[in-house]
């Protein structure tokens, strides 16, 4: 067992691990420590803890010190002169006519480079506006290209739930989302109605896929007939999910009714045999599914996070 305490570099970004050493710290605090871009200021988000030798990444670095006032001071100042890079940064892409976003400016805590990221539709050439920019801030200066989520993670904003964007406020790594999500949660295939700020699948789908995966096994489908305790048996109309209660169309005195069931008063259920569907799908179902295929192939291209977090 390693004893390490987890660092992070910016908001809702990436844990790292690091060794306390000789120092006293606690969750919140703020530590210098070096890492592969250098020197860099970050915060403990958690009390130190033992973990497994092999959840660590060798060599283990150790924390340099913890932040003097002298630092927090020099951290203030860089977010500062990051709004002031930013400016300068968005002269010189208009100056050399460059199809690209300017998305955020990131000084390391050394002030030996400057990141700024930016998005753009393809492939950029932006060798003279390095040169430009390294000539005004006599420093390391790195562009970074990054994707539509990375661009919204930084940003921030509100979902259509009304709260903070989850990537914003505390999702560190991004997860694979598919439209098999969607359905295995009923939702609507809309493609504007699970797509999140960022334009592409929410990533809150993810977060109760577990739940619904397991609560669906339990659950007959929509077509399966059942028999009730009671005596009543028919077909599924509808199923609700969360409720785990089933609605049965049975017959009673000739007639069709629609009785309500929990899932616990149903003893007995046969699924029913699915049929080849030869009806032709609605034109607009279908404009629906290519968009949602769409987006579902370009989140396995654009892959893992861009974001330089060390």
């Amino acid at each position: 067992m390693t004893r390490v305490i987890g660092v992070r570099f910016r908001t809702a970004g990436k844990i790292y691990f690091f060794s306390p050493g000789k120092y006293v710290i606690k969750k919140g605090d703020h530590v210098i420590v070096e890492t592969a871009r250098g020197v860099e200021y970050g915060t403990v988000v958690g009390e130190p803890k033992e973990v497994e030798d092999s959840e660590v990444i060798k060599p283990l670095k150790s924390v340099l010190r913890t932040a003097s006032t002298k630092d927090d001071e020099q951290e203030k100042a860089n977010r500062e002169k990051e709004k002031e890079a930013f400016k300068i940064c968005l002269e010189k892409i208009k100056k050399h006519n460059l199809e690209m976003k300017l998305i955020d400016a990131e000084y390391t805590f050394d002030n030996n480079k400057i990141l700024f990221y930016f998005t753009a539709d393809g492939r950029i050439d932006f060798r003279e506006l390095v040169k430009d920019l390294a000539a005004v801030f006599k420093t390391r200066i790195e562009l970074r290209q990054i994707g539509v989520r990375d661009e919204t993670k930084i940003i921030g904003g509100y979902g259509i739930c009304g709260r903070p964007l989850c990537c914003h406020s505390y999702l560190s790594d991004f997860v694979p989302v598919s439209i098999k999500m969607a359905k295995e949660q009923s939702l609507s295939l809309n493609p504007t109605k699970i797509s999140g700020v960022c334009g592409r699948l929410m990533c809150c789908l993810k977060n109760e896929e577990d739940v619904y995966e397991e609560l669906n096994r339990m659950m007959p489908g929509v077509g399966d007939f059942c028999k009730a305790k009671d005596g009543y048996e028919g077909e599924v109309s509808s199923v609700n999910i969360l409720r785990q209660t089933i609605k049965l169309l049975v017959d009673v005195d000739d007639e069709k009714e629609v009785h309500e069931y929990k899932l616990d008063e149903i003893e007995y259920t046969k699924k029913r045999q699915k049929k080849k569907n030869n009806v032709k799908k609605d034109s607009h179902e279908d404009a629906e599914m290519k968009e949602l295929e769409k987006l579902e192939r370009i989140e396995k291209q654009e892959g893992k996070s861009k974001l330089g977090d060390n």
